[in-house]
């Protein structure tokens, strides 16, 4: 009887043991519910996609064998403690090979720190809050397993500005929320202010809360400082009410700020108000390329929805997946490191929906974290919104993105 129970035990840990040699377990986090929800449920259902696909074309081949991937969800809820928390047990996995996902700043400040602990290695996605990188280059860090896949705020920062400036404005107001995705925003607005020559002058800063509903105090105070233009950084629908303020206050010129101003939650909150709102984004839906058209539909038929909540969410992490997947190739292996190390140095192009990616990282330089990031101006284009969707706000722009997604 006792050979029997040991006999089956090692079986039992035989199977165990070659069920996790056979799949490369990637976890997927991010706020799934809550205020942040259509870019978080958005960013993992895109990665989702791409996994389905994987999966469905027999996985990653890892040498003789054909590896599936294997998805561990946790929702962060947008709060940070809850991001810790999980970032601590995701970074106890001894089989984790890699980590997707963050949408919040102040979520990845507060848990990556856990997962760099262990050298678990993360691609950010859609989190651009330039602090979420910055961190590890004012530590010195010499060896990060943090990378990011997202147009960071100084990107978007710049074009915000640049299109303000084309529009002639001089005098502008900028408003943020208190969240440390909206003030490290201010910071790189007020930054790129200052590099493009001082053209605009910030003739009042205006701070709101998550959960703010009126913004009447702060637009006053804008619009008696003589701006002429709104520049806003923040993350949930409180920028609707802000939209939504300006036009009873019939302040007519239009809303420029970061991408996440393409969220589901802020056009169905300004519905009519939110026209002609501006803000850089890296994927629009609009079929401009078969891949764009095919992803599209699919996000559409799987998920049942006729818009996809936050189409620049979905479209970085069903790229991220395939870059992950070609770094795991690449490595012939699920260990967490080799694939960090293979990140830095892909040698084969990624195609992905946004764009083929060419070598999107390079090894890490503390003096320079764009070694761990993948996005370049290149990448993104400027959208607004009309009739309840984002659309390209000049066909330049339109035809540049269609190039890259194209290459």
């Amino acid at each position: 009887m006792k050979k029997t129970l040991l006999a089956a035990s090692f079986a039992a840990l035989f199977a165990t043991s070659a069920f996790a040699g056979d799949t490369i377990k990637i976890a997927i986090t991010g706020p799934f519910t809550g205020g942040s929800a259509p870019m978080g449920a958005s960013m993992r259902d895109g990665a989702k996609l791409a996994i389905n696909e994987i999966n469905a074309a027999g996985g990653i081949a890892v040498g003789a064998k054909k590896m599936k991937i294997e998805v561990v969800e946790r929702d962060d809820e947008a709060k940070n403690e809850r991001g810790a928390l999980i970032a601590q047990e995701l970074a106890s996995m001894g089989d984790l090979s890699g980590v997707i996902g963050s949408v919040n700043t102040g979520v990845v400040l507060a848990g990556d720190k856990h997962l760099q602990e262990k050298g678990i290695t993360k691609i950010i996605t859609p989190a651009a809050g330039s602090a979420s990188m910055t961190q590890w280059s004012k530590a010195g860090v010499k060896d990060l397993s943090i990378f990011r896949f997202a147009a960071h705020d100084g990107i978007q920062a710049a074009m915000v500005v640049e299109d303000a400036i084309s529009r002639k404005f001089t005098k502008v107001a900028i408003l943020h929320d208190s969240t440390n995705y909206g003030v490290s925003g201010r910071d790189d607005l007020v930054e790129q202010i200052k590099k493009q020559g001082n053209k605009l002058q910030v003739v009042a800063t205006e701070k709101f809360n998550i959960g703010d509903k009126d913004m009447t105090a702060q637009l006053l105070r804008a619009k008696s400082s003589g701006a002429q233009a709104i520049l806003i950084w923040g993350i949930g629908p409180e920028m609707a009410a802000v939209s939504n303020g300006m036009a009873k206050m019939g302040m007519k010129d239009p809303l420029i700020g970061g991408w996440t101003l393409s969220m589901s939650n802020y056009i169905d909150n300004a519905g009519k108000n939110g026209d002609g709102t501006l803000m850089p984004q890296t994927f629009i839906e609009d079929p401009i390329t078969p891949k764009a058209k095919a992803f599209i539909g699919a996000y559409h038929k799987t998920y049942g929805v006729e818009r996809i909540p936050s189409p620049v969410s979905a479209a970085q992490g069903y790229d991220a997946v395939y870059i992950f997947a070609a770094a795991v190739k690449q490595a012939q292996s699920g260990d967490t490191q080799k694939i960090k190390a293979a990140l830095e140095d892909l040698k084969e192009p990624v195609k992905g929906v946004i764009a083929t990616w060419q070598h999107p990282f390079s090894k890490w330089d503390p003096a320079n974290e764009q070694t761990h990031e993948a996005f370049r101006r290149e990448h993104a284009v400027m959208g607004m919104i009309k009739d309840g969707r984002v659309v390209f706000s000049n066909d330049a722009d339109k035809q540049r993105l269609t190039k890259n997604a194209s290459m």
